[in-house]
């Protein structure tokens, strides 16, 4: 006999290579392509909150109601990682981590999508997104 294990979300990372060095530097870019990501996704946005490093980089986090969406850049290698998780079946974070490689004019990337999941025989059911 077999489980059957819950899929409570998804996640989706990915490695954004050959991006435009003047984009993944710009903190005010960053944050529209983090609320573009958001929308790609179907995702409801809470909140962005990004930095900007000495001498060049950036991180940014786009809190979502349906978890979150973060990217980390190195403008100097035309790099990128970002990651995209999200509860709810009305949601797709490989559109939010697509969107990000489009804004970012990355002509390589990498991206994997996981089923994040329980065993419900095993666990507490988790409360549900919104």
């Amino acid at each position: 006999m077999y489980e059957v294990a819950r899929v409570v979300g998804r996640h989706c990372i990915g490695s954004l290579r050959d991006g435009n060095p003047l984009l993944l530097n710009d903190e005010d870019f960053l944050k529209t392509a983090l609320t573009l990501a958001a929308e790609a996704a179907g995702a409801t946005l809470l909140q962005i909150a990004t930095h900007k490093f000495d001498p060049q980089g950036l991180t940014g986090f786009a809190l979502l109601a349906e978890s979150h969406i973060s990217i980390h850049t190195w403008p100097e290698y035309g790099f990128a990682s970002v990651d995209c998780y999200s509860c709810g079946e009305h949601t797709n974070p490989e559109s939010a981590c697509r969107s990000l490689r489009d804004s970012f004019q990355s002509g390589d990337s990498s991206l994997q999508l996981f089923d994040r999941s329980f065993i419900p025989s095993r666990a507490p059911l988790p409360v549900a997104c919104p």
